[in-house]
């Protein structure tokens, strides 16, 4: 099922608003379950968190920010 350009907008905006902090309270709370691991290795577990979160929500997020295909063009077409 593909959404609408404004469907999309409007989903990335909820994500982004209450699904990311959802998702940062809960890494944080699983990583506060274990003792602190070295600086290095809690970087790349953060950025694989993070790479992990955005990977379902490609579809939601490809295009958003380009003018919308739908609307109506103000250019005048040559034919």
């Amino acid at each position: 099922m593909a959404l609408s350009y404004k469907a999309r907008r409007r989903w990335s905006l909820v994500i982004l608003l209450v699904g990311l902090p959802v998702y940062i309270v809960a890494a944080e709370t699983l990583r506060a379950q274990f003792d602190r691991p070295p600086l290095v290795l809690e970087f790349f577990i953060y950025v694989a968190l993070g790479i992990i979160w955005a990977l379902p929500f490609r579809f939601i997020f490809r295009g958003v920010g380009q003018p919308d295909p739908d609307a109506p063009s103000d250019e005048p077409r040559d034919g």
